[in-house]
C-alpha cells in the first residue's frame, strides 16, 4: 500500500540510526579523545617516547572499537520496519490484512464480515505514522565515557586550533623530513590578565600590524636545526642579559610599540602596537554631607580603561587654618594622616563607577577641625589617580548641651596634645567645684571625678598613650552622657527589647516567651517614654525627633493598645502581621514628641476646634444611636431589658456612670440593654428617660433637665451639625471640599433620622444614624488631610491638624469589631469596656450579636436590623 511507504521508510532509517549510534559510540568516543590533545597541541610538548606510545594505543583502540562496530552493525530490514510501524497501531492493522479468512469461507454471511473487518483495517493502516528511533544508550555507557570525551573536544575546539593536528605528520616522517621540509615555529601572546583578554595565537595571525596591551609576554618556540630560526625584536626594550636569537624557547614583555621578526626559510614580520594602560583617575562629586550625630558622606566617581582595583581617602590636619586659641595655642602631637578605604563595588565593572564614603569619625582627634581630603586610586598595574587636596572641616558629632560642649573641648585639647594635661585637669576641676545645676544626677558627677584623680596621678610623671586614650574615652562618654542623659541607655534598652522580640518572631517562640519579652519591650517603652518627658523642655526641640511631623502625639494607652494587638498576633501564630505592627511601633517611637501639659502652647486654632466640635457631635451621634437602639430592644423584650436595667443599678449607689448633678437615680432606667456598651457616661444629656421616649415621641413634650425625645435630641444634633459646617475654615483643595459634601451628606441623614424617629419607625433611624455616623467620620478624615495638606503648602502658618487627626492605634476596634478610622472617636467616652482585654472583649460582642441574630425565636425585624449591622460591619 503506497500510504506506508514514508512511515516504513523513516521508521526504518530511525532504526539504522539506532544500530548506528549503539554499535559505533565507542568508535566516535575514541575519535574525540584522540583528536582533543592534538587540537590542543599536546604532541608538540611531550617527549617524542610518550608521543610514541600514546599513538601505538590510540591507532589500536581505532582499528578495534570500528570493528566491534562493523561486526555488530546489522542493517534493519523493511519487514521489520512494517512490523514496528504496525505494533505502534491498535490492533496491528497491517498484520491483519494480510490474513487469510480460515474459518465459514463458504458462508456469504461470514464473508461479509470478513470484508467488513478487512476494510476496517485497511482504513486503520492510513493512521500510520513513522515512529521515532530510541537512541539512548546510557545502559551500553554507564559512567558516560562519550560525554567525556565530547567535553574534552568541545573545549579543544575553543581553545586550541585544527592546525595544530596537521604537527603529527612532521613528527612522524621524522627529523630528516623536517629538516627536508624546513624548520617550524610556534608563538602566543598573553595579555595581562586584569585586562581579560584573551590569548593570541601568533600562527593564526599573518605578518602586519598587531595590537596588544602593554605587558604583554609574547612566548615562542622553534623547532628543527638551531640557528635555522632566529627571532629579532624591538618591542622588549630589553638592554642586557638578552639570549641568542636562535635560542629553542623564548619569552619576553612588550614594553613598546616595535617589531617582531622571525627569520628562517620565510621571514614573518609583526608591526606591534603596545596600548598604554593609562592612569585611573578620581573626582569628588558633590560637596560633603553629614548629620547632627557626626556620620558624613562624601560622593565620588572613579574610572579606568581596565578597573581599579582599591583606593584610600587621605585626612590630613591643615594646621595654617586652625584657629590656635585655648588648648590649641600650643605646638600639637604628631597627628598621623587618617587614611581610610574607599568603598568598592562588591560585583558588576570597576572601570566606572559612582560611590558614597560614609563614615563616622566623631571620636577622632581631627574632628571638628580644619583638615584636607585626598583621595587616591590605584589600578591593577599599580597606576595612582588623585584628587587635588580638599580643604574642609572634618564632620564630627555637634553637641548642644553647654556642659557637655566644655566636656568635648577638653577632649580635643587634651588629644592634641598631652601638654594640656594640666590645663584640662584645672578646668575640670573648676567645673566639678560647684556641681549644683550642672549633673542630672549622681552619676556623671562620680565619672567626672574619676577623670580628675585619674589625671591627678599622671601630674608629675606626664600621660603615657595608653592614660591618654583612657581618659580620652572616659571624657567622649561622659560627654555623651551629659547629652543625652539616661535617655541613651534606655534607648539602647527599648532597642535590645525590640530586637529580642523580631528574633522571637522570626523563631516561633512559645506563648510564654511571647509575654515575656512583651513584659520586657512595655517596661523598656515605659522608662524611654518617662526619661524623655523628664529631658524635654518646653519649646525645645533638642531631645525631639525632628522628622517633620509635627502635631501628631501619642499616648500610652495607644501604645499600650498596639503592643497588647503585637502579642496577640503573635500568640494566634500570624508572625507576619505582628511584624507590620512591630515595624509601626518602632517608627512611632523613632517619631516621638512628647508634650507637657494636656492643653499644648496655646488656643487651638479655628482647623483644630472645628476637629474636636465634629468629634462632640459623633460622639453624641453614637450615643443616641445606642439608645435607639436599646428602644428598639424595649418594644421586643421589655422583661430582659428591665432585668439587665435592675443589675446595672445596685442598691445603695445613688450615682451611676455619667449621671449629672442633680439627676434622679430613676432616671438611668436601661442603660445596661444596649449589647455594645456596658454603661452610658453622658455629657450633660440624660439617657435613662428613653424608657420613656416611646410616649413622648408623639407629642414632643420634654420633662426636667433634659428629658427630650429622641427625634428631639436628633434634631439638636442636626442644627448643631449646620451651625458647625457654616463655621468650617476657609480650607481648599479637593479634600475641603470633599469634606464639606461629607457633612452635608451627614446633615441629610440626621434629617431622615429624624423623620423615622418622629414616625416610629426605630430600624430606619438606627439606619439613618449609622450613615451620619460614616459621613462625618469621612468628612474629619478629610478635613484632617485638608489641613494637614493647608499646612504643607503654608508652613510659616503653624499646623491645623491638632490631636483630632492624629494617627490611630493599628489594629484597634471598636466594641463591634469593626477597625479604627484614620480620624475621629469610636464610641462615647464612657468606659464601655473595663479595664480588660479590648479586643477579646470586642469578639465577644461580635460573636453575642451573630447569636442574637440566628435566634430564630426573636422579632423578625430585630434579626433584620442584626443581620444588616453585620453586613455593614
Amino acid at each position: 500500500m503506497r500510504h506506508l511507504r514514508f512511515p516504513v521508510a523513516a521508521t526504518r532509517a530511525g532504526m539504522v540510526a539506532e544500530q548506528v549510534v549503539r554499535v559505533f559510540w565507542p568508535f566516535w568516543t575514541v575519535v574525540f579523545l584522540i583528536l582533543a590533545p592534538l587540537m590542543m597541541g599536546w604532541q608538540d610538548l611531550v617527549p617524542l617516547e610518550l608521543f610514541w606510545g600514546g599513538a601505538v594505543v590510540s591507532v589500536i583502540a581505532f582499528l578495534a572499537t570500528l570493528g566491534w562496530g562493523i561486526r555488530r552493525f546489522r542493517m534493519p530490514t523493511r519487514s521489520e520496519a512494517l512490523e514496528r510501524v504496525d505494533a505502534a497501531m491498535p490492533g496491528r492493522p497491517i498484520a491483519a490484512i494480510a490474513d487469510r479468512q480460515a474459518i465459514g469461507s463458504g458462508d456469504a454471511a461470514s464473508e461479509a464480515v470478513w470484508q467488513a473487518h478487512m476494510a476496517r483495517m485497511a482504513e486503520r493502516t492510513k493512521q500510520a505514522r513513522p515512529i521515532e528511533p530510541d537512541l539512548r544508550i546510557s545502559d551500553r555507557d554507564p559512567y558516560g565515557l562519550r560525554f567525556v570525551a565530547l567535553l574534552f573536544f568541545v573545549a579543544a575546539l575553543m581553545f586550541g586550533s585544527l592546525f595544530r593536528v596537521t604537527s603529527v605528520g612532521e613528527i612522524v616522517a621524522g627529523s630528516e623530513q623536517t629538516l627536508a621540509t624546513g624548520p617550524v615555529w610556534e608563538g602566543w601572546v598573553e595579555p595581562p590578565a586584569y585586562t581579560g583578554k584573551p590569548s593570541i595565537y601568533l600562527n593564526d595571525v599573518p605578518a602586519g600590524p598587531l595590537r596588544v596591551p602593554e605587558g604583554s609576554q609574547i612566548t615562542l618556540r622553534l623547532y628543527g636545526e638551531v640557528g635555522a630560526l632566529t627571532v629579532a625584536e624591538t618591542v622588549s626594550g630589553r638592554v642586557g642579559e638578552v639570549g641568542s636569537a636562535s635560542d629553542a624557547q623564548q619569552e619576553f614583555d612588550v614594553m613598546q610599540s616595535g617589531t617582531l621578526t622571525i627569520s628562517g626559510g620565510t621571514d614573518t614580520t609583526w608591526e606591534v602596537t603596545a596600548i598604554d594602560d593609562t592612569a585611573p583617575s578620581v573626582e569628588l562629586t558633590g560637596p560633603i554631607e553629614a548629620d547632627a550625630m557626626g556620620e558624613m558622606s562624601q560622593p565620588f566617581t572613579a574610572y579606568d580603561d581596565y578597573g581599579v582595583e582599591f583606593g584610600t581617602a587621605t585626612i590630613t590636619l591643615d594646621l595654617a587654618q586652625v584657629d590656635r586659641r585655648h588648648g590649641l595655642t600650643i605646638d600639637p602631637d604628631p597627628i598621623a594622616p587618617l587614611v581610610l578605604d574607599l568603598p568598592m563595588p562588591f560585583t558588576g565593572d570597576r572601570s566606572d563607577f559612582d560611590e558614597f564614603l560614609i563614615d563616622n569619625l566623631s571620636k577622632h582627634p581631627l574632628a571638628n577641625m580644619p583638615v584636607t581630603l585626598q583621595f587616591e586610586v590605584i589600578d591593577a598595574a599599580e597606576q595612582t589617580g588623585m584628587t587635588p587636596a580638599e580643604p574642609m572641616i572634618l564632620p564630627g558629632r555637634r553637641f548642644f548641651q553647654p556642659f557637655a560642649k566644655a566636656v568635648i573641648e577638653q577632649r580635643r585639647d587634651l588629644m592634641w596634645s598631652k601638654a594640656n594635661a594640666g590645663r584640662v585637669n584645672q578646668i575640670l576641676r573648676a567645673v566639678s567645684h560647684r556641681p549644683e545645676g550642672l549633673f542630672s544626677n549622681e552619676t556623671t558627677y562620680l565619672r567626672l571625678r574619676t577623670i580628675i584623680r585619674r589625671l591627678d596621678n599622671f601630674k608629675e610623671v606626664g600621660l603615657t598613650d595608653e592614660v591618654q586614650d583612657e581618659v580620652v574615652e572616659a571624657l567622649w562618654e561622659l560627654a555623651i552622657q551629659l547629652e543625652d542623659g539616661r535617655l541613651a541607655d534606655a534607648r539602647e534598652r527599648l532597642r535590645r527589647a525590640q530586637e529580642r522580640l523580631a528574633e522571637a518572631m522570626r523563631d516561633g517562640a512559645s506563648d510564654e516567651e511571647i509575654a515575656e519579652l512583651m513584659q520586657e519591650l512595655r517596661e523598656a517603652t515605659d522608662d524611654y517614654l518617662r526619661m524623655l518627658a523628664e529631658e524635654a523642655e518646653p519649646n525645645d526641640g533638642t531631645d525631639q525627633a525632628d522628622s517633620g511631623q509635627q502635631g501628631q502625639q501619642m499616648g500610652m494607652d495607644e501604645l499600650q493598645a498596639l503592643m497588647d494587638r503585637i502579642e496577640e498576633l503573635m500568640q494566634e501564630g500570624r508572625m507576619a502581621e505582628a511584624q507590620e505592627l512591630m515595624e509601626q511601633l518602632n517608627q512611632m517611637m523613632e517619631n516621638m514628641r512628647v508634650t507637657q501639659g494636656e492643653g499644648g502652647d496655646g488656643p487651638p486654632s479655628p482647623g483644630e476646634q472645628s476637629m474636636q466640635d465634629l468629634a462632640d457631635t459623633l460622639r453624641e451621634q453614637e450615643e443616641l444611636s445606642d439608645d435607639s437602639f436599646s428602644d428598639l430592644q424595649d418594644q421586643f423584650n421589655p422583661g430582659q431589658q428591665d432585668q439587665q436595667g435592675q443589675q446595672g443599678q445596685q442598691p445603695g449607689q445613688p450615682g451611676q456612670q455619667g449621671q449629672e448633678p442633680g439627676q434622679q437615680p430613676g432616671q438611668q432606667g436601661n442603660e445596661g440593654s444596649n449589647p455594645s456598651q456596658g454603661g452610658q457616661q453622658g455629657r450633660g444629656q440624660g439617657v435613662g428617660e428613653d424608657s420613656q421616649s416611646g410616649e413622648q415621641r408623639g407629642d414632643g413634650a420634654g420633662g426636667e433637665g433634659d428629658q427630650r425625645s429622641l427625634a428631639e435630641r436628633q434634631q439638636a444634633l442636626r442644627e448643631e451639625l449646620q451651625r458647625q459646617r457654616d463655621g468650617l475654615p476657609n480650607l481648599g483643595g479637593e479634600s475641603g471640599e470633599t469634606a464639606r459634601q461629607s457633612l452635608e451628606r451627614a446633615e441629610g441623614a440626621m434629617e431622615g433620622a429624624e423623620d423615622a424617629l418622629r414616625e416610629g419607625d426605630l430600624a430606619e433611624a438606627i439606619d439613618r444614624q449609622a450613615e451620619a455616623m460614616d459621613a462625618l467620620r469621612n468628612g474629619m478624615r478629610e478635613l484632617g488631610q485638608a489641613m494637614a495638606e493647608n499646612q504643607n503648602a503654608e508652613p510659616g502658618q503653624g499646623s491645623e491638624q491638632g490631636e483630632a487627626s492624629g494617627s490611630p492605634v493599628p489594629g484597634q476596634r471598636d466594641p463591634l469589631g469593626r477597625e479604627m478610622g484614620n480620624t475621629g472617636q469610636l464610641g462615647t467616652d464612657q468606659e464601655l469596656l473595663g479595664n480588660g482585654d479590648i479586643n477579646r472583649r470586642a469578639e465577644e460582642l461580635l460573636d453575642e450579636i451573630r447569636r442574637r441574630s440566628a435566634e430564630q425565636r426573636r422579632p423578625e425585624i430585630e434579626r433584620d436590623y442584626l443581620r444588616r449591622l453585620l453586613d455593614q460591619f
